[in-house]
């Protein structure tokens, strides 16, 4: 380590950390194995990084939440294993409503990001420069945000979705879609992104079948949830959708057709 860092003794740090210079690293901070810290960041307590992290300039980790309600209480930011954070990402940790922010394994957090409090990010996520996540947002694995992205707080953003850069989100994203326009809207499926994960062609259709009922067919919400039980088979793959939609707490986007 270089001597221009400060690292807090009680700092815990894995094999083969690098640290660049100017970095500084609190106590209640645990580092894995492997990973990359570069100059300028600075990691406050309650981080928890996990192994092979690499970690850019500027970047800050378990900040305090910018949230009035927030009184001190020890909480947490959990960054997983693989994940790369660009220059000057801010996570904060989070507050007694969740006790922790997350982010999953393997995501690539592009520069100026924001992380809010309470926040929940799955694995294999790619979050675009400059968006901004308010507090208690969810993202499911492998999503993808555009750049530039606002994101309401308590939004729920669905596995595999792709979401325009500069998108001005304030509702649910149901799985598998695509989302643009303003107002956020769907805007078919994410098709080239299933098909980069394995999706197979009965699960593809399965998803079209559920969504051409749900956004095609002039049908509300609730007469189209009906109408997928009614006929479209039970499957694992028809039910992740249905169950995201009726859960949705602050409802679903509309068709933009």
């Amino acid at each position: 380590m270089d001597i221009l860092n400060q690292v807090h003794p009680d700092a815990r740090i894995g094999r083969n950390v690098k640290i660049g210079p100017f970095t500084c690293i609190h106590e209640n901070v645990e580092i894995g194995d492997n990973c990359e810290i570069a100059n300028n960041v600075t990691i406050f307590p309650g981080a928890r990084i996990g192994d092979g992290v690499k970690i850019f300039p500027g970047a800050v980790v378990a900040g305090i939440p910018q949230d009035l309600k927030f009184r001190g209480e020890e909480t947490l930011a959990i960054i997983g294993d693989g994940t790369t954070l660009r220059e000057c990402v801010t996570v904060n940790r989070g507050t007694a409503s969740k006790g922790l922010t997350r982010i999953g394994e393997n995501c690539l957090i592009m520069a100026y990001t924001h992380v809010a409090h309470d926040c929940q990010v799955g694995n294999g996520v790619i979050i675009s420069n400059a968006t901004q996540l308010a507090g208690e947002v969810i993202v499911d694995d492998c999503a993808v945000i555009g750049g530039g992205s606002l994101v309401h707080q308590f939004c729920h953003l669905g596995k595999n979705i792709m979401l325009q850069g500069g998108a001005l989100v304030n509702k649910d994203i149901p799985p598998f879609v695509k989302a643009a326009r303003e107002p956020i809207s769907y805007v078919g499926l994410n098709t080239v992104g299933m098909h980069r994960h394995g999706f197979s062609d009965e699960k593809i259709k399965i998803i079209t079948d559920v969504y051409r009922i749900l956004y095609l067919s002039d049908l509300n919400v609730t007469n189209a949830v009906r109408q997928i039980y009614d006929q479209i088979p039970a499957s694992e793959t028809r039910d992740e959708i249905l169950n995201f939609v009726i859960n949705s707490q602050r409802g679903i986007i509309r068709s933009a057709f």
